[in-house]
């Protein structure tokens, strides 16, 4: 993974209908920058990372990145179809679709690193289980597992936390720190301040428009003002 994992954002702005979710947002995640994106509900927060990610349709403005550039993006748990008739090794080996040819069945090789990255988030004996016999923790470190494989410059989560236990969120937070020490761009949508301050050194303030970006303790005084 060498790819510039810069992300910058000109003017961005995204309509539904004629509600303004975003609006004229500029600024640059840098190449290796682990930010959190906070703001009340119906701030954008999850408008922005489907901008950065291309699946929304940009009313103005441009979200740059370098060409060819890996991006990986994990929306809120509610956009997972868990009665998809897929056992937990399939869905982990999704991540690594670039290395499979159409219609093939996956690597000996491929196989082996799905079980290693099954392993690395505590999923090592729930491979071969349905997706939806998964508790909700165990459904986001098979998530988590297959951003792993997908080996992504850029990594986009919205709410990677929310609704799962304690010791999941341990082990997945201590994943986004080890993602941030290999140099990869990470941008996640948290409401949880608590985790912003401990674990994100940078911290984007959304209300439609930005309110604040930078150090997360200067930028989080913006949600008192």
């Amino acid at each position: 993974m060498t790819t510039d994992g810069r992300v910058v954002l000109c003017d961005v702005t995204v309509r539904y209908g004629r509600r303004v979710a975003l609006e004229s947002v500029n600024g640059e995640f840098a190449a290796g920058s682990l930010t959190a994106i906070v703001g009340a509900n119906g701030a954008g927060k999850s408008t922005l990372l489907a901008a950065i990610a291309g699946v929304v349709r940009l009313a103005g403005g441009r979200v740059h990145r370098a060409p060819r550039q890996r991006l990986a993006y994990l929306p809120q748990l509610a956009a997972i179809d868990r009665d998809y008739p897929l056992r937990v090794a399939e869905l982990i080996t999704l991540g690594a679709w670039r290395e499979l040819g159409a219609f093939s069945a996956p690597a000996t090789v491929l196989t082996a690193r799905a079980a290693r990255v099954a392993e690395a988030v505590g999923l090592a004996e729930r491979l071969r289980r349905p997706i939806a016999e998964l508790s909700v923790g165990e459904l986001q470190r098979a998530l988590f597992a297959r951003l792993i494989l997908q080996d992504a410059a850029v990594i986009l989560l919205d709410e990677p936390f929310a609704a799962v236990d304690a010791p999941t969120t341990a082990i997945l937070l201590d994943r986004v720190a080890q993602w941030h020490g290999e140099g990869r761009t990470v941008i996640a949508v948290l409401h949880d301040l608590d985790q912003v301050r401990s674990r994100f050194p940078t911290t984007m303030v959304l209300a439609r428009r930005c309110l604040a970006w930078g150090p997360t303790e200067s930028a989080l005084r913006a949600l008192a003002a």
